[in-house]
């Protein structure tokens, strides 16, 4: 439970974060100094950030698919521990575990090693596990949980019991959905995400209840992974995990990815007038925001040359400031009436042969 909190958490906050981090990362390494960036808000940056989303989210989500894996070969199985292929025979089995009862037991291994006696119990387990028949069947579908299972004693009490666990998550999982729908989310992908529901179900529904392995792990993935890596070949039960771990993960991945591959739609004529107004408003902000900066670049274009020299930039700045409040001030009108107004006085009220006046 805390590793899906964990990772739900991780869906929530890592992608935004991460591509904010990298749209930053690109942009220092593709645009040169003093070129103009493109501006949040702005069509550019919106097409960067959604194609950089989705290389994110599909990053992330090729981890999580390897870390379930991971987490798989970690925990190991009783095939693994004990050393043998999935259709080894009772003969084989019991000769694999006196070869490792040889060097596990505890009267063979030195007091300085504590954990000598668990394992060795644990080997114990797994080949009891695996020579009986029942709980065989039942382990390479249900998992080691089948240990706790104490009333259980013939394969369809096994399947009567883990048909009491799946049933309940999948409807769990179903309620889970339409109530997320029913509240606004989940609403990309809807039908698909209903649909790999089902196949998922029904998937499990038929690799607990068959004789054989499915189809899928013994005539492609199981020979693909053994013959071309080192990688253990999958019990039933550890596709199970796979496939719900995946079927998670893939609804959140694909929630945050398909809305940014969908075209931006155009508001149409008779849109509403607020909407529109606001996105006008949007749209001149980042055009003032983008005018703004390439003013201040080309200023420090035309400042460059006095860089370096303090006296020479405290005489321009000095220059221009006088400039601009004399020009504020010609060009304010109640400056100008009162300027008009005077000099009007001034005509009239001089002596005769005063300079300004006919």
């Amino acid at each position: 439970m805390a590793s899906n909190l964990l990772s739900l958490a991780g869906w929530t906050f890592l992608p935004n974060l991460v591509t904010g981090w990298v749209q930053s990362f690109w942009y220092g390494i593709t645009i040169r100094a003093g070129d103009p960036k493109p501006q949040p808000g702005s069509a550019r940056y919106i097409a960067h950030r959604r194609r950089i989303h989705i290389i994110v989210v599909s990053a992330y989500l090729l981890y999580t698919i390897y870390e379930a894996d991971w987490d798989l070969r970690r925990a190991s199985d009783f095939y693994q521990d004990l050393g043998v292929p999935h259709s080894a025979t009772e003969r084989e089995i019991k000769s694999r575990f006196r070869r490792l009862a040889a060097i596990h037991h505890p009267d063979k291994v030195s007091s300085s090693a504590p954990s000598s006696e668990n394992y060795f119990v644990h080997l114990k387990v797994a080949q009891d596990t695996l020579l009986n028949p029942s709980k065989r069947f039942a382990y390479e579908r249900f998992g080691p949980d089948i240990l706790q299972w104490q009333r259980c004693s013939s394969i369809r009490d096994y399947l009567v019991h883990g048909l009491q666990a799946i049933l309940p998550y999948y409807g769990a999982a179903a309620i889970f959905m339409y109530f997320l729908g029913l509240l606004g989310y989940l609403e990309w992908g809807k039908y698909w995400r209903w649909l790999s529901l089902i196949i998922l179900c029904v998937f499990e529904l038929h690799t607990i209840s068959r004789p054989y392995f499915p189809l899928i792990a013994a005539k492609l993935l199981n020979p693909i992974l053994t013959t071309f890596s080192s990688h253990p070949a999958y019990l039933p039960f550890q596709l199970i995990q796979l496939a719900r771990k995946l079927s998670i993960t893939l609804y959140i991945a694909f929630g945050q990815i398909g809305p940014l591959l969908q075209a931006p739609t155009a508001l149409p004529q008779h849109g509403n007038p607020e909407v529109i107004l606001k996105q006008q408003l949007d749209r001149l902000e980042a055009t003032a925001k983008t005018a703004d900066i390439e003013a201040s670049r080309l200023m420090g274009m035309e400042m460059s040359p006095f860089v370096g020299d303090p006296q020479a930039l405290r005489e321009v700045k000095g220059k221009v400031q006088e400039w601009l409040v004399q020009n504020t001030i010609r060009n304010d009108p109640e400056v100008r009436d009162a300027i008009g107004t005077t000099l009007k006085r001034r005509r009239v009220d001089a002596p005769a042969g005063a300079r300004g006046n006919r």
